[in-house]
Protein backbone atom coordinates (compact mmCIF):
# COMPACT_ATOMS: atom_id res chain seq x y z
CA UNK A 1 0.00 0.00 0.00
CA UNK A 2 1.40 3.40 -0.99
CA UNK A 3 0.75 6.53 1.01
CA UNK A 4 -0.28 9.69 -0.82
CA UNK A 5 1.96 12.69 -0.30
CA UNK A 6 0.53 15.09 2.25
CA UNK A 7 0.01 17.82 -0.34
CA UNK A 8 -2.10 15.47 -2.48
CA UNK A 9 -4.26 14.58 0.53
CA UNK A 10 -4.62 18.25 1.46
CA UNK A 11 -5.55 19.13 -2.13
CA UNK A 12 -8.19 16.42 -2.38
CA UNK A 13 -9.77 17.19 1.00
CA UNK A 14 -9.69 20.91 0.16
CA UNK A 15 -11.35 20.26 -3.22
CA UNK A 16 -14.17 18.37 -1.49
CA UNK A 17 -14.80 21.28 0.89
CA UNK A 18 -14.73 23.74 -2.02
CA UNK A 19 -17.17 21.63 -4.02
CA UNK A 20 -19.58 21.61 -1.11
CA UNK A 21 -19.44 25.37 -0.46
CA UNK A 22 -18.53 27.14 -3.71
CA UNK A 23 -22.18 27.68 -4.65
CA UNK A 24 -22.66 30.07 -1.74
CA UNK A 25 -22.60 33.79 -2.34
CA UNK A 26 -19.15 34.98 -1.24
CA UNK A 27 -17.81 31.46 -0.71
CA UNK A 28 -14.21 32.23 0.30
CA UNK A 29 -14.79 32.73 4.03
CA UNK A 30 -17.03 29.66 4.46
CA UNK A 31 -14.49 27.59 2.51
CA UNK A 32 -11.64 28.82 4.72
CA UNK A 33 -13.68 28.03 7.84
CA UNK A 34 -14.40 24.55 6.49
CA UNK A 35 -10.73 23.94 5.73
CA UNK A 36 -9.66 25.14 9.16
CA UNK A 37 -12.27 22.90 10.76
CA UNK A 38 -10.99 19.96 8.71
CA UNK A 39 -7.25 20.47 9.30
CA UNK A 40 -7.11 22.61 12.44
CA UNK A 41 -5.49 25.35 10.35
CA UNK A 42 -5.39 26.58 6.75
CA UNK A 43 -2.50 24.65 5.15
CA UNK A 44 -0.29 26.49 2.70
CA UNK A 45 -0.95 23.73 0.14
CA UNK A 46 -4.68 24.53 0.20
CA UNK A 47 -4.26 28.11 -1.02
CA UNK A 48 -3.58 27.40 -4.71
CA UNK A 49 -6.46 24.90 -4.82
CA UNK A 50 -8.83 27.54 -3.44
CA UNK A 51 -7.51 30.24 -5.77
CA UNK A 52 -7.95 28.09 -8.86
CA UNK A 53 -11.43 26.91 -7.90
CA UNK A 54 -12.68 30.44 -7.20
CA UNK A 55 -10.76 32.05 -10.08
CA UNK A 56 -8.90 34.47 -7.80
CA UNK A 57 -5.19 34.94 -7.18
CA UNK A 58 -3.23 33.09 -4.52
CA UNK A 59 -2.32 36.52 -3.15
CA UNK A 60 -6.01 37.30 -2.60
CA UNK A 61 -6.53 34.05 -0.70
CA UNK A 62 -3.37 34.61 1.34
CA UNK A 63 -4.46 38.18 2.08
CA UNK A 64 -7.77 37.01 3.51
CA UNK A 65 -6.12 34.27 5.59
CA UNK A 66 -3.53 36.66 7.01
CA UNK A 67 -6.05 39.49 7.59
CA UNK A 68 -8.51 37.59 9.78
CA UNK A 69 -7.03 36.60 13.12
CA UNK A 70 -9.24 33.50 13.46
CA UNK A 71 -7.44 31.71 10.63
CA UNK A 72 -4.26 29.87 11.57
CA UNK A 73 -1.39 28.94 9.28
CA UNK A 74 -0.19 26.27 11.73
CA UNK A 75 -2.12 23.79 13.87
CA UNK A 76 -3.20 25.02 17.30
CA UNK A 77 -2.55 23.24 20.56
CA UNK A 78 -5.02 20.81 22.11
CA UNK A 79 -6.56 23.82 23.87
CA UNK A 80 -6.99 27.36 22.55
CA UNK A 81 -6.97 30.13 25.15
CA UNK A 82 -8.09 33.55 23.93
CA UNK A 83 -7.59 36.52 26.24
CA UNK A 84 -9.66 39.66 25.68
CA UNK A 85 -7.61 42.74 24.88
CA UNK A 86 -10.52 45.16 24.32
CA UNK A 87 -10.86 48.42 26.22
CA UNK A 88 -13.23 47.20 28.94
CA UNK A 89 -10.99 44.28 29.81
CA UNK A 90 -7.89 46.48 29.66
CA UNK A 91 -9.47 48.90 32.12
CA UNK A 92 -10.16 45.99 34.47
CA UNK A 93 -6.66 44.51 34.37
CA UNK A 94 -6.32 42.31 31.30
CA UNK A 95 -2.74 43.52 30.78
CA UNK A 96 -1.74 41.98 34.13
CA UNK A 97 -3.78 38.83 33.38
CA UNK A 98 -2.09 38.50 30.00
CA UNK A 99 1.38 39.00 31.48
CA UNK A 100 0.75 36.35 34.14
CA UNK A 101 -0.62 33.84 31.60
CA UNK A 102 2.36 34.39 29.31
CA UNK A 103 4.68 33.83 32.26
CA UNK A 104 2.84 30.73 33.52
CA UNK A 105 2.64 29.16 30.06
CA UNK A 106 6.05 30.31 28.84
CA UNK A 107 4.64 31.55 25.52
CA UNK A 108 3.40 34.74 23.89
CA UNK A 109 0.40 35.44 21.73
CA UNK A 110 0.09 33.31 18.58
CA UNK A 111 2.39 30.68 20.11
CA UNK A 112 1.83 27.11 21.28
CA UNK A 113 3.54 25.48 24.24
CA UNK A 114 6.28 22.98 23.39
CA UNK A 115 4.14 20.09 24.59
CA UNK A 116 1.31 21.20 22.28
CA UNK A 117 -1.12 21.61 25.16
CA UNK A 118 -2.25 25.20 24.56
CA UNK A 119 -2.17 28.02 22.04
CA UNK A 120 -2.50 31.56 23.39
CA UNK A 121 -4.30 34.14 21.27
CA UNK A 122 -5.56 37.70 21.71
CA UNK A 123 -9.21 38.46 21.03
CA UNK A 124 -10.85 41.85 20.82
CA UNK A 125 -14.12 41.56 22.74
CA UNK A 126 -15.93 38.48 23.89
CA UNK A 127 -19.09 40.39 24.78
CA UNK A 128 -18.45 39.78 28.46
CA UNK A 129 -17.59 43.40 29.31
CA UNK A 130 -19.58 43.40 32.56
CA UNK A 131 -17.39 40.53 33.78
CA UNK A 132 -14.00 41.91 32.71
CA UNK A 133 -11.29 40.78 32.40
CA UNK A 134 -12.42 37.84 30.33
CA UNK A 135 -11.04 34.93 28.33
CA UNK A 136 -12.30 32.03 26.26
CA UNK A 137 -10.97 28.51 26.68
CA UNK A 138 -11.97 26.09 23.92
CA UNK A 139 -15.08 28.13 23.14
CA UNK A 140 -16.19 28.56 26.76
CA UNK A 141 -16.10 32.12 28.12
CA UNK A 142 -14.64 32.82 31.55
CA UNK A 143 -15.22 36.14 33.27
CA UNK A 144 -13.78 38.00 36.24
CA UNK A 145 -10.34 36.51 35.80
CA UNK A 146 -8.15 36.62 38.88
CA UNK A 147 -5.03 34.77 40.03
CA UNK A 148 -7.05 31.79 41.29
CA UNK A 149 -8.91 31.39 37.98
CA UNK A 150 -5.66 31.75 36.03
CA UNK A 151 -4.09 28.95 38.06
CA UNK A 152 -7.17 26.78 37.41
CA UNK A 153 -7.02 27.49 33.67
CA UNK A 154 -3.32 26.67 33.45
CA UNK A 155 -3.83 23.44 35.44
CA UNK A 156 -6.69 22.44 33.12
CA UNK A 157 -4.74 23.01 29.90
CA UNK A 158 -1.67 21.24 31.25
CA UNK A 159 -3.58 18.09 32.28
Amino acid sequence: MTMQPASTEIASRTAAIIQELKGLEGPLLPILHGIQEEFGHVPKDALPVIAEALNISRAEVHGVVSFYHDYRSHPAGRHVLKVCQAESCQSMGSDAVTAKLKQLLGIGFHETTRDGSVTLEPVYCLGLCACSPAAMLDGEVIGRLDDEKLDEIVAEVRS
